[in-house]
């Protein structure tokens, strides 16, 4: 079989493409460093213990599993959580600077405020009346 100049230049062109398109990659998609603005310093489920519910959330700080599921903090220290109220809960991030965060639950509507010291406080309402509700939640602070 003979190979026409057109298919080896068009096959030609396709590897540096591809080549260029890996090289281009590779430099885009960088891990980014531990703690430093613009990267997710920090995120927890907070589910509670699945036998008693979430209502029976400990009012003391705690990072136990299964109370609390994902985790992650850019300090190094686990995650931590609190039941205030009903409905409302207070996450710490042990160490961490950050003072952004984001708040959803699948069975509320989630207002979500800093504290101070890496602690969030978010409550938790029944969606279109502001019954307070137990229920899970994250948390992920940037």
């Amino acid at each position: 079989m003979r190979v026409s100049p057109s298919t080896a230049l068009a096959a030609t062109a396709l590897f540096f493409a591809l080549g260029g398109s890996a090289i281009a990659v590779n430099e885009a998609v960088k891990p980014q460093a531990r703690c430093q603005p613009g990267a997710v310093r920090g995120y927890a489920a907070v589910n509670g213990d699945a036998t008693k519910g979430i209502a029976n959330f400990p009012d003391q700080f705690t990072s136990a599993k299964p109370l609390i599921g994902a985790r992650f903090n850019c300090a190094g220290a686990a995650p931590q959580a609190r039941r205030v109220n009903v409905g409302v809960y207070e996450v710490r991030f042990p160490g961490n600077a950050s003072q952004v965060a984001m708040a959803s639950a699948s069975a509320a509507e989630t207002t979500i405020g800093y504290i101070g010291n890496g602690v969030f406080r978010v409550s938790l309402w029944v969606p279109g009346r502001q019954d307070a509700v137990d229920t899970p939640f994250s948390v992920v602070a940037v």
